[in-house]
């Protein structure tokens, strides 16, 4: 599938995660929205990764990119500590509390494309400050897919630049109290409609373990349950592997129309079962293309009337 794929650009960030459940605790492993969108996306499609890492980055962890299809010409090496975060999740598991957070080399930071990256048909914006987000896909000649991922901070802090960007996105990603936050809207049908009229053809908004919402038109819904997984270790990085799974199925089938963007909420479901089953990117190191197979097939089967 990979050989034959578009490659998927990413931009996002590349962090170290202290992560504390009810479950146990992991102290500084790998993580970041690009870092957990490019290991997902990767199971279908070939990355092109933009981010920013410092100077205590492990070369070996580099290797590993490459070794999973992962270009890594975009990496900016500056001088410093890479991104830290550490977070806490409660009994529930359904969001994590931010416990500290240094930006490090993050502060600042200004992507640069190299030359063969901008010709990527297929984008996907992480996780990140929508001035940077904005300022990558200027760079990008004429994408064929633009995906937007956000959260509540950039909701709270950065809404005009956000707006701006909606504008300029096809798709934007976003969880249920993100869309009430950023709509003004209970319901959430009618904060699909709003982000529609914003700009933006299609909306998908993740409900956890409750599955995604896909709406494309006023009355054109779509809904996918989320797999009904029993393991559930580590929240973090699920929604950004549910990104890397609905992109990177996208450009594997170059396909981005209505009716295939409805089979890529399926994978991006199924990729994001995997990375809650084990902290940080333990499961989706573990998995391929068959596992996820298997699990897309079970959903199918669950779903047949």
């Amino acid at each position: 599938m990979k050989n034959s794929s578009s490659p998927v650009l990413v931009v996002g960030s590349i962090a170290f995660d202290t992560i504390k459940t009810p479950l146990g605790e992991q102290k500084e492993i790998l993580g970041g929205s690009a870092t957990y969108f490019s290991y997902a996306a990767s199971l279908f499609a070939p990355v092109r990764l933009l981010s920013v890492i410092g100077s205590d980055f492990p070369g070996q962890q580099i290797k590993k990119f490459k070794k999973r299809g992962i270009d890594t010409s975009g990496l900016q090496v500056r001088q410093g500590k890479t991104f830290r975060w550490c977070g806490r999740y409660e009994k529930n598991l359904k969001e994590a509390k931010t416990v500290s957070f240094s930006l490090n080399v993050m502060d600042g930071y200004l992507p640069k494309l190299p030359a063969h990256y901008r010709n990527s048909q297929y984008v996907f914006l992480a996780n990140i400050d929508p001035e940077t987000q904005l300022k990558t896909l200027e760079q990008v000649y004429s994408p064929k897919l633009v995906v937007c991922d956000t959260m509540n901070i950039w909701v709270k802090t950065s809404r005009p630049i956000l707006k701006k960007l909606l504008k300029k996105v096809d798709v934007l990603l976003i969880n249920d109290e993100e869309a009430r936050m950023l709509t003004g809207q209970e319901n959430l049908i009618s904060a699909c409609r709003i982000i529609l009229r914003w700009g933006p053809k299609t909306a998908i908004i993740k409900k956890g373990e409750h599955g995604v919402i896909l709406a494309a038109g006023k009355d054109n819904f779509f809904f996918t349950p989320a797999f009904p997984t029993t393991r559930v270790s580590d929240p973090t990085g699920a929604g950004d592997s549910f990104g890397g799974g609905f992109t990177g199925y996208i450009a594997a089938t170059g396909n981005p129309s209505a009716a295939n963007m409805r089979k890529a909420l399926i994978y991006g479901a199924v990729v994001a079962s995997f990375t809650v089953e084990g902290f940080g990117l333990k499961s989706l190191e573990k998995i391929d293309i068959s596992d996820v197979e298997r699990r897309v097939n079970r959903i199918k089967k669950l779903t047949q009337l």
